[in-house]
């Protein structure tokens, strides 16, 4: 089966995923009256489960709700245990990227989501990302947390559509071709 490792990700107008605090919470400035999700359902009917950073999962965490239907593989060097509310939805696995990869693909998972900022810059050197989608919000946050690295990567990315959500959101969909895919 073909393997497929997306990010998909909201960022502010200068590039960030989150505020410098590690909050997210200008996403939900955004003006959406319908309460769209953007395509987030359609996108998650596509993949077959989550690699996740630990600060990330920790975020998910303080929603009080779990908001996923896919298992969730946390990768951490850190965490010894998950919390209990997460059994059965959520996993540790302390591997490298290459190697959680072949762990999740023996498991029958070939679609990833990939999600978290340092993961996705792991991910992205290491040149283990094929698919970016990502939704510009128009909103300059200064400084916080970025999601790309700060060294040139050696990936050709080409976009492949881009569209305007909500008349003030752009998202752009990027195929990422890998030195050993070109």
């Amino acid at each position: 089966m073909k393997t497929k490792n997306t990010v998909y990700l909201a960022q502010s107008l200068d590039g960030f995923i989150a505020d410098q605090h590690g909050s997210i919470d200008w996403l939900s400035k955004i003006d959406n009256p319908q309460h769209s999700d953007l395509g987030f359902a359609d996108f998650m009917a596509q993949i077959d489960a989550i690699v996740m950073g630990r600060h990330t999962f920790e975020q998910v965490m303080r929603y009080g709700q779990w908001p996923y239907d896919k298992p969730v593989f946390v990768l951490s060097q850190s965490l010894e245990k998950l919390p209990e509310q997460s059994k059965g939805k959520a996993y540790l696995v302390c591997a490298s990227e290459q190697e959680v990869l072949s762990q999740l693909h023996q498991l029958g998972h070939y679609r990833l989501y990939i999600d978290g900022g340092k993961l996705v810059q792991n991910f992205l050197v290491k040149e283990l990302i094929d698919e970016l989608i990502v939704i510009t919000v128009p909103v300059v946050l200064g400084q916080g947390l970025k999601w790309l690295p700060e060294r040139p990567l050696n990936s050709k990315i080409s976009l492949l559509a881009t569209s305007v959500l909500l008349g003030q959101l752009v998202q752009s969909h990027y195929q990422v071709l890998n030195s050993t895919s070109m």
